[in-house]
């Protein structure tokens, strides 16, 4: 059941902008076109190896801190107002991750104009070039219609960009961005729907195979990104992370096998991204039109991860987390024998945590109750009774594995909310 980790950090930040960028039609690649225009504005300007690599990671993540799809939509619009808080959320959420960290700081200040030389600092600290980069990056972009045949539109994109030079521009970077919009391919690379094969091409050149300590920081930064958009969720793939791992280790997984249970339950709920938060925090009940949205999370899930083909069987871990032994579950409505042991464990680590914690509408259950329901549907073929009875006879030590990690992640939530970047 081990398995090599043969894919690349960039491959699974990817994986991550596309999900991100699910949340609206008119967002699809908005992530990748910028790390693809950033990376070749940094070509151009001769920057380094490394350097081009942070600006296509920067990109590919630059609007991570932007919680919410009202906060999205505001960011399409050339000129965006409030910009900077989902600058410096996106900053705290990718700090925490080390090898995120450059790549973080370019993304904290990519909305500082250039303002005729004032945009080398801001709030007294030093601007990079790297986020004068992204800024401009980020605005081409948003200027490119979709609907319309690109070259046609080339040159009013420029002049909109010429006519921003030394105000909202660092005037290298136009330069840079000018050279490169004489040239056909450019601008049908930038609008190609391969962009994702495009940039890895590129990109993924010399980056850092993953073994399972990187896997794992870089779970634990994507369960931020999918859960604190929400208090009500802030901490929940930690506890299903830590619940997932403890059952594995009592149902005789190996060590690598439980932590990669670990890593399964931190991106279970990475569809969740491609759910608006306004979804997500509706105090009452959901409309059959909105519950069909949150139907379609662990969809995503799946195929995102599917592109990563090293991690097949975590993303089936992951990824069947509602389906049930009747075949009643969703989407893919498996039944018995098609779902793996290790999709059941994360079925029933979701469950646990789900009902302990608090919700829009309603308070956590108490660990007991939660196995009585959690009892009663393993009685009707929802969940596998073997799983079930690991959690009852064990519920004292994986209920604190639960509670220890949420409350380290609810400490990590709140850091974020009281931040004085905020």
């Amino acid at each position: 059941m081990a398995q090599e980790m043969k894919s690349t950090i960039f491959d699974l930040v990817i994986c991550l902008s596309n999900v991100v960028d699910l949340v609206s039609p008119a967002l699809v690649d908005h992530h990748k076109r910028v790390a693809y225009l950033a990376y070749k504005i940094g070509t151009e300007l001769g920057l380094t190896a490394g350097q081009r690599r942070e600006l296509a990671l920067a990109g590919a993540l630059h609007d991570v801190g932007a919680l919410s799809l009202a906060q999205r939509m505001t960011l399409l619009e050339f000129e965006a107002t409030h910009a900077q808080e989902h600058s410096d959320t996106g900053y705290l959420l990718l700090n925490m991750f080390e090898p995120f960290a450059s790549a973080a700081h370019i993304i904290r200040f990519h909305h500082v104009p250039w303002d005729e030389g004032r945009g080398e600092e801001f709030q007294d600290k030093e601007v990079p070039l790297g986020s004068h980069i992204i800024h401009l990056a980020d605005r081409v972009a948003v200027l490119i219609d979709k609907e319309q045949e690109i070259l046609g539109q080339a040159k009013g994109i420029v002049k909109k960009i010429q006519e921003q030079s030394g105000k909202m521009f660092i005037p290298q970077v136009v330069e840079a961005f000018q050279d490169l919009s004489s040239k056909e391919i450019f601008w049908l690379d930038a609008s190609s729907l391969t962009l994702g094969s495009i940039l890895s091409r590129e990109v993924m050149l010399g980056s850092v195979e993953l073994d399972i300590p990187t896997l794992r920081g870089l779970a634990r930064m994507f369960h931020r990104i999918i859960d604190f958009r929400c208090p009500f969720t802030a901490t929940h793939s930690h506890g299903v992370a830590a619940t997932a791992k403890g059952l594995a280790g009592y149902a005789g997984f190996s060590q690598r096998e439980c932590q990669m249970m670990e890593v399964a339950g931190f991106l279970h709920d990475l569809g969740k991204l491609a759910v608006a938060s306004e979804i997500l925090e509706k105090p009452n009940q959901l409309s059959p039109e909105e519950f069909n949205v949150i139907k379609k999370h662990s969809f995503h899930t799946y195929r995102s991860l599917q592109t990563l083909g090293d991690l097949d069987t975590i993303n089936t871990w992951a990824s069947f987390h509602h389906e049930r032994l009747d075949g009643e579950g969703y989407p893919f409505h498996f039944a018995g024998s098609d779902l793996p042991l290790g999709s059941r464990i994360v079925a029933v680590a979701d469950v646990f945590t789900a009902l302990t914690e608090d919700r829009p509408y309603r308070q956590g259950m108490s660990g007991e109750n939660a196995l009585k329901v959690i009892q009663l549907m393993a009685d009707k073929k929802a969940l596998d009774h073997d799983i079930v009875a690991l959690l009852r006879i064990n519920a004292d030590e994986i209920n604190g594995l639960r509670i220890a990690a949420q409350t380290a992640s609810k400490e990590e939530y709140h850091l974020i909310e009281k931040s004085p970047y905020l």
